[in-house]
């Protein structure tokens, strides 16, 4: 009683505000059991506490109990509708699940109570690019730009995350700047605890190179549609493979494929980041490959926390980390040029061709549907774009839109996900004089499915700010030739590697105008886009772009010579590979 007696008299909150805290701590740690048990027992002691179970929301998303944490987060609106935090999470969590214009009205509703919602405006710059809302991204770009140029080392950073910035036209320096900043708030996190988590690393001085793949992508999704060949290639006289994954086991054939590739396959969606890292060095991993960057569900403190002597960024996040923690960068001479190595605070180890991984062993579906099953019409140039909805942007669009006005009867065929996404894009065409009738929305399906519809395309069209990767591996794979134009950045050159890659630099436009005259001008003629599909087809089995064993032998002779720097004690370095 007395403790309790001097504790209010101290001013110690003891519940259920102690309570909330201790599980915003745990869940930063990414200890999400705990912080479960933290934001129920604070419900507990306050049944009403919105925050509490806002937090319990998020935590359950986190633990992939997704349907579970979308009703705590509804309960914390209903419980105060004017809770800010509330409506952001229930925004985030709704994005996630595709609920765009729910999500951006719970956005909208966050910056109506509060105006200088910080956390509401940058979280639903993604959203308003999903669905095409140009004009509101544009006026944040322009704010963004203006505060970046008036004083690059200002707050402005906090506005916005290292992946959205890579989908919009910000300059090199933005970039590296921005990544800078959130990365050197991990290192201030976990920079202490380096020493005591290398501790438990095994000496290896010698002996096969233990590979650790860590992602939350392991699965169906771009990342592992790429990978799900590579792991299985791997020579196990030289390497060992283990993935470290926390993402859902959705029961793909990817999933799979992956699982059976490597040597032991790890969950650790159930541990804290310490943990996560403590096994990963306890595993003795020598070089640790971080495939999600600053893309989604990212758990860039397992980095922070330096596990493994080599850490490196490759795949699924298209730029710098601007860390501390992470050693080299995979990269090629196309994708990413010499002249912008100071854009990158990484060593860079170059591939010969791409550095992008293709499967080469993607099922594509038997039975073609026919041009009125996918919505087409009977005749006319089908061009394509199945580059997700944020990639398009107003630029390359009207570019699109003059190419249809100077080849009549052509289509443009683009993914559907959403109303809003095709009511804009059409609004849009007509505005630019194309009948909105002349852009076809496809469905989503299963991939094989999907695949086997490109046999229906006549040219893919490449998007500007953000190139197609996944998405350009796919309609290459099925037939289709991808017209491309590098840009300045890395995720805007992505395209173009992979048509040098596949020995078709025809492909590869010089600059804007000449994109939409080459454009223009395979549309025009049939005998000319007859041959380059015929192209497709044959370089498709002999170039090194789909050449996944190649990939394997080269990617490993990059970690090799990584490792062997380590182990003799030399910091990381650019080298290329040889060819």
């Amino acid at each position: 009683m007395l403790g309790r007696l001097l504790q209010d008299l101290l001013g110690v909150r003891t519940a259920p505000e102690a309570s909330n805290e201790e599980g915003i701590r745990r869940w930063q740690a990414g200890d999400l059991v705990p912080a479960e048990r933290a934001f129920r027992a604070a419900l507990k002691e306050k049944p009403d506490y919105a925050a509490a179970c806002s937090n319990l929301g998020m935590v359950l998303v986190e633990q992939r109990r997704f349907y579970e944490g979308l009703a705590e987060l509804n309960r914390a609106i209903v419980m105060d509708p004017r809770h800010v935090g509330a409506h952001v999470n229930l925004a985030n969590v709704l994005h996630i699940d595709g609920k765009l214009e729910l999500s951006l009205e719970h956005y909208n509703e966050a910056l109506r109570i509060d105006p200088d919602c910080t956390a509401a405006r940058v979280n639903m710059l993604k959203p308003l690019m999903d669905v095409c809302e140009w004009q509101a991204v544009q006026s944040r770009i322009d704010a963004l730009l203006a505060r970046y140029r008036a004083d690059p080392a200002a707050d402005w950073a906090e506005d916005i995350t290292p992946f959205v910035a890579q989908l919009l036209p910000f300059p090199p320096g933005f970039h590296k700047t921005l990544a800078v900043h959130h990365s050197g708030k991990l290192t201030a996190a976990y920079a202490a605890s380096r020493a005591g988590i290398a501790a438990e690393r095994p000496a290896r001085p010698s002996g096969r190179i233990r590979i650790g793949y860590a992602s939350g992508e392991l699965k169906n999704h771009a990342v592992g549609h790429l990978t799900a060949g590579l792991f299985a290639l791997h020579d196990r006289s030289r390497f060992e493979v283990t993935a470290y994954s926390w993402g859902a086991d959705d029961g793909s054939d990817y999933r799979k494929r992956i699982v059976a590739g490597c040597d032991r396959f790890i969950d650790v969606a159930g541990e804290s980041f310490e943990q996560t890292a403590r096994r990963i060095a306890r595993d003795g991993i020598d070089v640790l490959v971080n495939m999600n960057g600053y893309s989604g569900g990212t758990r860039n403190e397992i980095f922070a926390l330096r596990p493994a002597p080599v850490q490196i960024q490759w795949l699924g996040y298209p730029g710098t980390m601007g860390a501390d923690f992470i050693d080299y960068l995979i990269a090629d001479e196309i994708v990413l040029p010499r002249s912008s190595d100071g854009d990158f605070t990484e060593a860079i180890a170059r591939l010969p061709d791409c550095y992008q991984v293709n499967d080469n062993a993607q099922a594509i579906a038997l039975d073609t549907p026919s041009r009125a099953a996918c919505g087409l019409p009977d005749t006319g140039v089908v061009y394509c774009c199945f580059n997700q909805s944020y990639k398009i942007e107003p630029v390359r669009f009207a570019a699109w839109m003059r190419v249809l006005a100077a080849v009549p009867g052509s289509v443009l065929w683009l993914l559907g996900p959403n109303r809003l996404v095709e009511q804009n894009l059409r609004r849009e065409a007509e505005r630019l004089g194309i009948d909105p009738a002349r852009l076809v929305f496809a469905a989503s399906m299963a991939k094989a499915a999907h695949l086997v519809r490109h046999r229906h395309v006549d040219l893919f069209l490449d998007t500007r700010v953000i190139n197609a990767g996944t998405t350009a591996s796919d309609a290459l794979w099925a037939g289709a030739p991808v017209l491309t134009c590098p840009g300045e950045i890395l995720g805007a050159r992505v395209a173009a590697s992979m048509m040098h890659a596949l020995g078709m630099p025809e492909l590869v436009a010089a600059d804007e105008p000449d994109y939409e005259a080459r454009a223009i001008a395979y549309g025009r003629d049939p005998d000319a886009l007859a041959a380059l599909k015929a192209r497709v087809a044959v370089q498709r089995g002999r170039a090194p772009l789909f050449d996944t064993a190649l990939f394997a032998r080269r990617f490993e002779a990059a970690l090799q010579i990584m490792v062997q720097r380590s182990r003799s004690g030399e910091s990381a370095s650019t080298f290329s590979v040889p060819g």
